[in-house]
C-alpha cells in the first residue's frame, strides 16, 4: 500500500536531501544514538519523535550487506530509525520499551499491512550495554505478552540514511501519513496487543 502512495507521490518533491537529513542528526557530544527497526520507518519517526529527550529522527537502512540502499533497491536491509536522544533524559532501556509497545513483535513476516523482510522487527545495539538493556525490553514484552517475541537483536554495523522524501513524512504530507497508517490498521493492532499494558 505505501508502495503506491509513495510511487504517486515521488515526482512531486523531496521535503530534504540526504545531506541534510545527515547534518539533523549531528549535534550535542553528549547525545547518544539507537536504531530501531519496527516495519514502516515513517511511522515510528513519528512515534520516537513525541518523546521528551528525544531529538529529530532519521529514517534509513540498516542490517543488510548493500552499500548505499535505496528505498527501490535495498535487499537484505530493513527499514530503521535512528533515534538520537539525551540520556539524561530517557534512557536506551527505556527507549527499547517503549519501541516493542508500538510495534506487533510477534509478527516475523512484516509489520501490519507492510509485508517482506525489509519491514520486519529488529532491535539494533551498538555496545554490550545496549545489548543487556535490549535482552531485558526484550524478555519484559515476553511477559507482558504471554507469547514468544520474534524481534530479533542485531548488531549494528552501518546505519544508511534515507532519500530526503522520506525525512518527517509525517509532518510533510500529514493527511497522506495518516489515511496510510489508519487504513494500514497499525494503531489498532497495537492497541489490541498492548492496551494498558
Amino acid at each position: 500500500m505505501r508502495r503506491l502512495i509513495f510511487a504517486a507521490i515521488l515526482g512531486l518533491s523531496s521535503a530534504l536531501s540526504a545531506a541534510s537529513a545527515e547534518a539533523s542528526s549531528v549535534g550535542d557530544e553528549n547525545i547518544a544514538k539507537a536504531v530501531f527497526a519496527g516495519g514502516c520507518f515513517w511511522c515510528m519517526e513519528a512515534d520516537f519523535e513525541k518523546l521528551d529527550g528525544v531529538g529529530d529522527v532519521i529514517s534509513g537502512y540498516a542490517g543488510g550487506l548493500m552499500d548505499n540502499p535505496t528505498y527501490e533497491r535495498h535487499d537484505g536491509h530493513l527499514e530503521v530509525v535512528q533515534v538520537p536522544y539525551d540520556p539524561s533524559k530517557i534512557t536506551y532501556r527505556e527507549l527499547a520499551d517503549y519501541f516493542f509497545r508500538h510495534i506487533d513483535p510477534l509478527d516475523d513476516k512484516g509489520q501490519f499491512c507492510d509485508r517482506g523482510h525489509s519491514y520486519t522487527t529488529g532491535l539494533f545495539y551498538s555496545t554490550a550495554e545496549e545489548y543487556d538493556a535490549a535482552k531485558a525490553a526484550k524478555a519484559e514484552a515476553e511477559k507482558v505478552l504471554g507469547e514468544t517475541v520474534v524481534t530479533p537483536l542485531l548488531e549494528l554495523k552501518k546505519f544508511w540514511i534515507a532519500e530526503g522524501f522520506h525525512q518527517d513524512y509525517y509532518k510533510t504530507n500529514p493527511l497522506r501519513y495518516k489515511l496510510y497508517r489508519t487504513g494500514c490498521g497499525r494503531d489498532r493492532r497495537v492497541n489490541q496487543l498492548w492496551g494498558d499494558k
